[in-house]
């Protein structure tokens, strides 16, 4: 099944280069398993990413821009949910002093 993923960015807000960066990291971790992957300039403020249609990240309702390794995982998600991620998919320990 093809799958397409869409990063709507705002120009205004000069978020070309979050949005490119994302795009690589995407197309670097999905390698032959997206068909399409659209950068899509906006204004006011926009940046969504959707995936075959489907938005799973607005900055407007989820408070900010995605952490690369939980934009990973909604997008594997989407299209290849039992897919290992390997370190994106493993917690974090903590550092010392961490609580």
């Amino acid at each position: 099944m093809p799958h397409r993923v869409e990063i709507h960015y705002c120009t205004q807000c000069r978020w070309l280069l979050r949005a490119t960066w994302m795009a690589q990291e995407l197309l670097a971790t999905f390698d032959g398993e997206l068909d399409e992957l659209v950068l899509q300039p906006g204004s006011g403020g926009v940046f969504e990413i959707r995936v075959d249609g489907e938005r799973i990240w607005s900055r407007a309702d989820d408070g900010g821009f995605p952490e690369i390794a939980v934009l990973k995982q909604r997008v594997r998600d989407r299209i290849a949910p039992g897919r290992d991620l390997g370190h994106v998919d493993r917690p974090r320990a903590a550092t010392p002093g961490e609580a």
